[in-house]
């Protein structure tokens, strides 16, 4: 059964590759990358029960035992998003064809598409600090083979800061590991959170924890490293924004979670404490972001910003209720902001321009898309019962666990903010009076709307369904607070 855990990586791995070859018949490759798409999560799904059942699934590659080969380890917190992410891509590929002109198709959209999947998969299943590297560059090619898709000025202008600064964080990325190689010897997260508690010099792991820090706070987009992210985010197509928006910078939150967890819990009063500053001005600069634009896809791009400091207060406060915050906000957010980053496709479509200010009364051409907006506002600023307000409230009650009541305030303010910035695209843009010179295009928007409508099921199901899913991500909480559980499972000593 350890097979399993590389399942996920090697389904949409082997998919791009064979996607490749028949990339311009278009009706095929669609309906393939649909059902490849179905079975891959099908078999995640599966996994993702196994391990409920009966406890994580280690796979040692080659039969190399660890912590000498590659390990894979598939436990409840790496399945929990490997299962969000395929849901995600449920949606995306369903929207793609309504999305993308022909030609984007054409030129490898769905090989990049099965390749990132395969990527952000890998880089939540893998068990050592070398292949988290690996499958982070995974990732970011195939991202930049996406973000390019179309060949537009706009994309490749903000394709360059991209992939700059992706390159100088990886380069960082692969010194620092370096550096904690000189220090413990092993790259294996299990044996290096093993041997930190050895090294006599705490100061040199603490210095490498906030490199590591800089590098995941960079894929993140945690204040200050986050200018980078609103403009390269909404560059591509939209269907490529949902995939970005909903899953890149959530591999950063992972990271930091697994490894500020599991490995430099040492001197926490250095490294969480400083995770709380940042976490606050995320939170404030990321809200006040969104409120500066009037563009509804940047509107959508700088609340990336607020979420994932949100998701940082939890790594930050340390304790069990706090982690299973962060484990609840981080699922929400990665669908949520999916669906929204598809809506707001969907609006720019339908009215020919995403400026706000020369939207109004869309709601009486599509009334559905309108109330679907309204709902996705309520579930992303955390109204109840939705799984926003769940998430939020977990993360807060943490905090207030923590005795940290000035990052409670500001989280609560920020969360006003967010609401105030997505319900206005509502008032202005789909309310108010009818726009007589927009020429409904129902068929076009009846092709948005299923995706869309796919993906608020599960944001309202993980709200008004809470008792049945918080008990399994409280005991995530619980297992990132016991890192022994995760060494023990791997070491086997």
């Amino acid at each position: 059964m350890s097979n399993l855990a590389a399942l996920p990586i090697v389904i949409p791995l082997i998919a791009g590759v064979l996607a490749a070859l028949f990339h311009k018949k278009l009706k095929i490759v669609r309906v393939y990358a649909q059902v490849l798409t179905l079975i891959n999560t099908g078999v995640v799904a599966y996994i993702l029960f196994y391990v409920h059942q009966n406890g994580s699934v280690i796979l040692e590659s080659g039969d190399w035992m660890a912590p000498f080969g590659i390990v894979l380890v598939a436990d409840m917190l790496s399945m929990t998003l490997v299962l969000t992410t395929n849901i995600v891509a449920i949606a995306c590929i369903f929207y793609a064809p309504k999305s993308l002109s022909q030609k984007q198709e054409e030129f490898y959209f769905y090989t990049f598409y099965f390749l990132l999947i395969s990527g952000v998969s890998g880089a939540f299943i893998t068990g050592d600090l070398f292949n988290l590297f690996v499958f982070f560059e995974v990732l970011l090619m195939a991202s930049y083979g996406l973000i390019v898709l179309g060949g537009e000025k706009v994309q490749l202008r903000e394709s360059m800061k991209y992939v700059l600064i992706n390159l100088f964080s990886s380069m960082l990325f692969v010194t620092t590991i370096a550096f904690l190689y000189s220090v413990v010897g092993t790259v294996n997260m299990a044996q290096i959170a093993e041997r930190v508690g050895e090294v006599e010099q705490t100061g040199i792991l603490t210095t490498i924890g906030i490199l590591l820090f800089f590098v995941f706070g960079t894929k993140a987009a945690l204040f200050p490293l986050y200018y980078w992210l609103p403009r390269p985010y909404i560059a591509p197509n939209p269907v490529i924004s949902a995939l970005f928006g909903a899953l890149l910078t959530k591999v950063g939150i992972y990271s930091l979670l697994r490894v500020f967890s599991l490995i430099f819990v040492h001197e926490r009063d250095v490294t969480h404490e400083f995770f709380i500053w940042i976490a606050a001005l995320t939170l404030i600069f990321g809200s006040i972001g969104a409120l500066s634009t009037n563009n509804i896809k940047l509107v959508v791009a700088y609340n990336i910003i607020p979420a994932v400091g949100f998701m940082l207060v939890g790594i930050g406060v340390y304790n069990s209720t706090g982690f299973s915050g962060t484990v609840y906000y981080l699922v929400h957010d990665m669908i949520i902001k999916a669906a929204l980053f598809l809506l707001v496709g969907a609006v720019a479509y339908l009215a020919g321009t995403s400026d706000l200010r020369k939207i109004r009364g869309l709601i009486h051409h599509y009334p559905l898309l309108g109330w679907m907006f309204f709902i996705s506002a309520f579930v992303l600023a955390g109204i109840p019962p939705f799984s926003g307000f769940v998430g939020k409230l977990v993360l807060l009650q943490g905090a207030m666990e923590a005795d940290r009541i000035v990052i409670a305030i500001i989280g609560l303010g920020s969360s006003l903010l967010i609401l105030l910035s997505v319900i206005r695209i509502f008032v202005r843009g789909f309310w108010g009076e009818k726009d007589e010179s927009i020429t409904p295009n129902r068929n076009a928007a009846r092709g948005f709307i299923m995706p869309i409508a796919f993906l608020l099921f599960f944001s309202i199901l993980l709200g008004v369904g809470a008792e049945w899913f918080y008990p399994s991500i409280e005991s995530i909480g619980d297992y990132l607070m016991n890192p022994e559980n995760y060494i023990e499972s791997i070491l086997k000593e």
